[in-house]
């Protein structure tokens, strides 16, 4: 085991969660976790969580090597809470931040599959998120491809071998996936993203020196918002005007 004890906050999807993982991936164990279910609201609860799950479990902040936190991709006013979370968290314990793609942690809750393994994620306006993995008997997943952002129609017409979906993006789309041979898909239940599995990855991730500068750090978010789309557009009709005006003299 490698001992690291990881306070894991998990927050790219509806259901968030915060977690304490001692240990990797291999032979680390749970020692607390809580989930909050979408109707609560992130920015309100999730710090009191935090300090819920410290007290519970009998640890003190000095006791933790890390924390954690998964950096996407998934909602983005998510991402942005548990980021700020995590690093206000980190900066004020003085412990290293270490930061989890979204995707791999979901991977994880599929170790002991010989399938390839798609991790798909809700991306909102009819796409997913997705990346696709191996997971050998000793390693952790291993990303053939990915991240990135498709129709969901479009995800498998590249991939010719038998493939296990995971994640709440397949559930939400399951009727792009039905009716073909070479797929499973994971139950619901068993394939939302958990802080658990983000810090059984970040364990192995910190011994590895695996780490982010709290004050830089920012998520992986994928797909511009709709805020960057709507301001690129903006600037482009503006540039347009600018290059098209005719001045007299």
């Amino acid at each position: 085991m490698d001992g690291f004890l990881i306070l894991s906050i998990e927050t790219a999807t509806g259901c968030g969660s915060v977690s304490l993982t001692e240990g990797g991936f291999r032979d680390g164990r749970l020692r607390a976790e809580c989930s909050c279910q979408p109707d609560i609201t992130y920015s309100r609860r999730l710090l009191g969580s935090v300090a819920w799950l410290i007290e519970a479990a009998g640890v003190h902040w000095h006791d933790l090597d890390g924390i954690a936190v998964s950096i996407g991709p998934g909602s983005f006013t998510g991402l942005r809470i548990g980021m700020a979370a995590a690093k206000s968290i980190a900066m004020a314990a003085g412990k290293p931040l270490i930061g989890v793609p979204t995707l791999d942690a979901l991977a994880l809750a599929c170790s002991g599959s010989d399938l390839m393994i798609g991790s798909v994620l809700d991306a909102r306006k009819q796409q997913v998120y997705a990346g696709f993995y191996r997971i050998g008997p000793d390693g952790p997943p291993r990303r053939i491809t990915g991240p990135m952002v498709v129709n969901p129609s479009d995800l498998l017409k590249h991939v010719s071998e038998p493939v296990l979906l995971t994640g709440p993006g397949a559930a939400v789309y399951r009727q792009s996936f039905t009716g073909l041979d070479n797929v499973r898909i994971l139950p619901p239940m068993l394939a939302s993203p958990r802080a658990a599995f983000v810090g059984l990855l970040a364990g192995r991730m910190l011994s590895e020196g695996r780490t982010m500068d709290p004050a830089s750090a920012a998520p992986l978010y994928v797909r511009a918002s709709d805020a960057e789309v709507n301001l690129q557009r903006k600037s482009e009709r503006s540039g347009e005007r600018i290059g098209g005006a005719h001045t007299s003299r």
